[in-house]
């Protein structure tokens, strides 16, 4: 009696007959669009991927060290050498160029539309609003669930791969925008409003300056969310090591799938050591 009765009081809701009809009425009528779109994003990460085979292996690895001396320090330095190195035996470098070159053009994306998206939200409470659920929502749906509808609206690829990455790295550039620029003391930001100062050059020469060690620590977590997705994005076709983790997995192959993680390892390790010392390095300057 209960069971019918609910069945009758909560019906069935065809949400995902609706999400389908929706997908399959965008590409039919937008294929050329995304065909366009397709393209371009893959251009887009060919060109990162060009920049970086660009110089031979040997110079590359010197690059890469030296980035982290700069930056890091030489304990991460050597850790920068010694960890290509032994990429390069496992024969894995391509791999590895494919991969940054995936994390780094979905970085750059994401901070192009995360931090702007920030800033506006800081300045407008109506935006706010708006952005605050969608963050919720990009930050606890499960990354399997962006790849779906980039496959059926972009293909296989990189294209698919970089659009579900930007999606799933995005949500820490904008609030972390937000939480530094909150932060900076009210008393400074009216000290420059009193100097006379508009709107965006306080935003500019103060708030902006001030947040600065926050917004970096956002960069961070962009960068190891993308390359998190990047291997999950294998699955569409995308290349670099998680193709040979997936690879490893499909054959029951441990050696190979454990040779694709250790590359995933020193990648992260490298990643995270360099970004994290960055925000540490410009938020000692932003303050001084």
């Amino acid at each position: 009696m209960l069971a019918l009765l609910q069945e009758n009081l909560v019906p069935r809701i065809p949400l995902g007959g609706y999400a389908e009809s929706a997908i399959d009425y965008i590409t039919d009528t937008f294929e050329g669009f995304f065909d366009v779109v397709q393209d371009g994003l893959d251009g887009f990460v060919s060109a990162f991927e060009a920049l970086l085979n660009l110089p031979p292996e040997l110079v590359m690895i010197a690059i890469l060290a030296a980035i982290a001396f700069y930056f890091a320090g030489w304990r991460v330095a050597v850790f920068a050498i010694l960890g290509s190195l032994l990429i390069l035996g496992l024969d894995l470098w391509e791999d590895t160029m494919l991969t940054l070159a995936l994390v780094l053009s979905s970085t750059v994306v994401a901070l192009a539309l995360g931090i702007p998206l920030g800033i506006l939200a800081v300045q407008s409470r109506s935006i706010e609003a708006v952005v605050k659920p969608v963050l919720d929502i990009m930050q606890t749906m499960p990354a399997f669930v962006y790849l779906v509808p980039m496959i059926i609206l972009l293909g296989l690829g990189s294209g698919p791969a970089l659009v579900a990455t930007v999606i799933f790295a995005m949500p820490p550039a904008v609030r972390l925008t937000m939480l530094g620029i909150q932060q900076v003391p009210q008393n400074t930001v009216e000290a420059a409003h009193a100097f006379g100062a508009t709107r965006w050059q306080t935003l500019l020469k103060v708030e902006l300056p001030q947040a600065l060690s926050t917004i970096m620590a956002g960069v961070n977590q962009v960068i190891m969310l993308a390359l998190s997705m990047v291997v999950i994005a294998a699955l569409v076709g995308a290349g670099g090591l998680g193709e040979v983790v997936v690879r490893g997995l499909g054959q029951l192959n441990v050696g190979t799938a454990f040779e694709g993680g250790v590359g995933i390892v020193i990648v992260a390790i490298y990643l995270d050591r360099v970004t994290r010392r960055l925000g540490q390095k410009k938020g000692g300057k932003g303050g001084k």
